[in-house]
């Protein structure tokens, strides 16, 4: 794909990286800032002009894929992640936390899933990899992440 192409697929999930799931943001502009800012914080970008601001979390999925013909890896953000997760990154963060296995097992769970996804190249030039900007289950009985994790017994 060359430019601002974008293509239809189906694909299987073979793998998604269990090390960084989300990351923070502005809650008003969504400009990233590090994950040792504090909730509250003062941001610096035009659009909030040095206000005190509070951060939330978005989802950026890394997950290797494979089609008939070959396997790549490919990033999911915010919009299309929530529809195989099944709520927002912060709420999964939140869940996270109180399950530390909950990531591994999302991991788990989303290997072998069919879907039809939608690969755009990436507006930035200095991206790497193909985004997801749109997923389709395939599967008449998927179920989101979240509502598999939250019949898990942690006991």
């Amino acid at each position: 794909m060359q430019g601002n192409e974008s293509t239809r697929l189906v694909c299987s999930i073979l793998a998604m990286d269990q090390s960084c799931f989300s990351y923070k943001v502005c809650r008003f502009c969504e400009t990233p800032v590090p994950d040792d800012k504090p909730a509250e914080f003062i941001c610096n970008n035009r659009k909030c002009a040095g206000r005190r601001r509070s951060s939330k979390r978005l989802f950026r999925l890394l997950f290797s894929i494979g089609t008939e013909t070959r396997v790549m890896n490919v990033v999911a953000f915010d919009r299309a992640a929530q529809v195989i997760f099944g709520c927002s990154a912060q709420e999964f963060f939140d869940f996270s936390i109180l399950h530390p296995c909950a990531v591994k097992i999302a991991s788990k769970v989303l290997v072998g899933e069919l879907l039809k996804v939608t690969l755009s190249t990436p507006k930035r030039g200095k991206a790497e990899h193909l985004r997801m900007t749109n997923i389709v289950p395939m599967s008449s009985d998927f179920e989101p992440v979240i509502e598999t994790l939250r019949k898990v017994d942690w006991t």
